[in-house]
């Protein structure tokens, strides 16, 4: 069987990630970070794109890795039109909503983009998989209780998926006979019901919906959320930073490091073990909902992410939910080895390449 070489690229805020492995054998790794002075320069993020190649590049070339040897690229998916999970080929269309940001914009916006150009030069496809735009949900799902507002589909779909299918190998299953709920436990926090491969119902983890997080507010009260926004006291800038970035942990505790909690915690911090109490709760009843959408037929609970390594906040969650199906737990997180999976698998031709 032919052997496929596959160039990963995952970039952030202050960082870009790029791996390259072999089919599954990952042969290099290296986070490069970027100083706020060196990202100062450009205006708009899409204006990043040349001088992250550039890093890029030259961060292979160190390593001896030659571009020309990559047989695909693979870069992480922004915030595009929502459009339901698989691997898609990048092309122009998806290029250019990911540089005006349709839905927002956010550094994975520059995964297609990088992955496109990179693959342009050495004449290999380019391709993004499961994007947090991901969208199977249910038409039942989106009614919120009023016509001006409708729930949308934002989550962490590369690891959600990636958790789901490698449970279902582990057990000999295909992911799509399953009916699965995934906890992915992280910076954001995001509940999943998975229904024979179709995340038919999930929370908007990015924008105020579901368990509060490390950084994210989750569902806050309406009546009293609208009360604040018209009191005069903040902007509009504020609130929103209030829901993601400085909700959850941060508003509560000053911190968004969930391990520094756990040690606070360790250390006789009540009000610590309060909040990250409170936080495991509010996960447990998101899992209960869930269970409500696969009518109570749940193969397996999967919990993922980085908190899912703190085994007291993972015991307080089975207590309250082990009736529902048995719990696995998959801590921590390998965004660059899903996305290689997903690329070697467009490669044999184990799934459909899509078209945006």
């Amino acid at each position: 069987m032919k052997t496929y070489k596959i160039l990963v690229i995952n970039p952030g805020s202050t960082s870009t990630k790029v791996a390259v492995f072999v089919d599954d054998k990952e042969i290099f790794k290296k986070n490069i970070k970027h100083t706020m002075e060196e990202l100062a320069p450009y205006k708009t993020l899409y204006d990043q794109y040349p001088f992250r190649k550039e890093v890029i590049l030259r961060e292979l070339k160190e390593a001896g890795i030659n571009i020309n040897d990559i047989d695909v690229v693979i870069g992480r998916g922004g915030l595009m039109r929502p459009i339901p999970s698989g691997v898609y080929e990048v092309n122009e269309k998806m290029i250019n909503d990911l540089k005006v940001g349709v839905l927002g914009q956010h550094a994975s916006n520059l995964g297609g983009v990088l992955a496109n150009d990179i693959a342009k030069n050495i004449g290999v496809k380019a391709f993004i998989a499961d994007p947090v735009v991901v969208d199977e949900m249910e038409d039942v799902a989106r009614y919120t209780g009023h016509p001006l507002f409708e729930r949308i589909s934002i989550f962490h779909a590369l690891n959600q998926k990636a958790i789901a299918r490698l449970h279902a190998n582990s057990i000999g299953k295909k992911y799509e006979e399953l009916n699965l709920i995934v906890a992915h436990l992280g910076g954001g926090i995001s509940v999943g019901a998975h229904y024979k491969g179709r995340v038919i119902d999930v929370n908007n983890a990015l924008d105020g919906e579901g368990p509060f997080s490390p950084e994210r507010s989750g569902t806050l009260p309406a009546g009293a959320l609208v009360r604040l926004c018209f009191s005069g006291k903040y902007s509009q800038e504020e609130i929103l930073n209030m829901i993601t970035g400085k909700g959850g942990y941060v508003a509560y505790l000053n911190t968004n490091d969930a391990y520094e909690v756990e040690q606070r915690i360790k250390n006789g911090d009540e009000k610590a073990a309060k909040v990250r109490e409170a936080m495991a709760y509010q996960v447990s009843k998101a899992i209960g909902e869930m269970a409500t959408v696969l009518k109570g037929k749940v193969d397996a609970i999967l919990i993922t992410g980085g908190i899912a390594y703190d085994n007291d906040f993972v015991e307080y969650i089975k207590e309250r939910t082990s009736f529902i199906a048995p719990i696995f737990v998959y801590p921590g997180e390998d965004e660059m080895r899903a996305l290689a999976t997903n690329a070697l698998m467009a490669m044999r031709g184990e799934v459909e390449i899509k078209q945006y």
